[in-house]
């Protein structure tokens, strides 16, 4: 069984929860003397088996790290395990799930060996809104739900759409760049600068 721990919580000393997103579901399981063996963290790939417990949670057992090179980058494993952290949070209550999510991530680790690591985060974001269909491509104002007009737009969290006036102070993008790559998920037409302000909403959380 293969899957991405999304997070890791110290129980009794050295044993650990440990969350592990599997193809179709959000698995929490036990593993004892969490200190005594490999490393588990945040963001790892792992292959293991689970010893079932009628009473407790699944035992997590015969971790095999399946790693990546990106892991060695110290920027790319910060923003790699910031994502981690926002795909907890949105999937902390589920325990069936589809394979969807365990797909994104496994995209998005490949992509990020040889990537823009805040671009790839950027576009699984757009992917995940669109297949949970929150993506906002009416460009209805959330302030006043008049129609967007005018080619500039106040962007907020979920890439949730504005008029300019209505909240000034948001971040402000082209509506025809957005339109295009809630189509085509790919963010190479946006600059970098523009990259940083999308990034930093998604940070707020899915």
């Amino acid at each position: 069984m293969q899957g991405f721990i999304l997070r890791t919580q110290r129980v009794r000393d050295e044993d650990l929860l440990v969350f592990v997103l599997c193809k179709n579901a959000l698995l929490k399981t036990y593993r004892f003397y969490g200190l005594r063996h490999s490393n588990i963290l945040s963001g790892y790939k792992i292959d293991f088996s689970l010893e079932e417990s009628a009473s407790f949670l699944p035992r997590l057992r015969e971790v095999l790290h399946l790693g990546f090179d990106f892991l060695m980058s110290r920027e790319k494993m910060l923003i790699w395990q910031d994502f981690i952290r926002l795909f907890y949070r949105h999937l902390k209550d589920v325990e069936v799930c589809e394979s969807f999510y365990f797909e994104l991530l496994s995209e998005c680790a490949l992509r990020f060996e040889r990537q823009n690591p805040k671009r790839v985060v950027l576009d699984a974001y757009a992917k995940l809104l669109s297949f949970e269909g929150r993506l906002d491509t009416s460009f209805c104002c959330l302030a006043c739900d008049e129609k967007i007009k005018d080619d500039e737009v106040s962007l907020v969290r979920a890439f949730l759409s504005a008029h300019k006036v209505c909240l000034p102070h948001a971040l402000s993008m082209e509506k025809s760049k957005l339109l295009e790559f809630y189509q085509s998920f790919n963010s190479s037409l946006f600059s970098d600068e523009e990259v940083e302000g999308l990034y930093r909403l998604i940070l707020e959380g899915f």
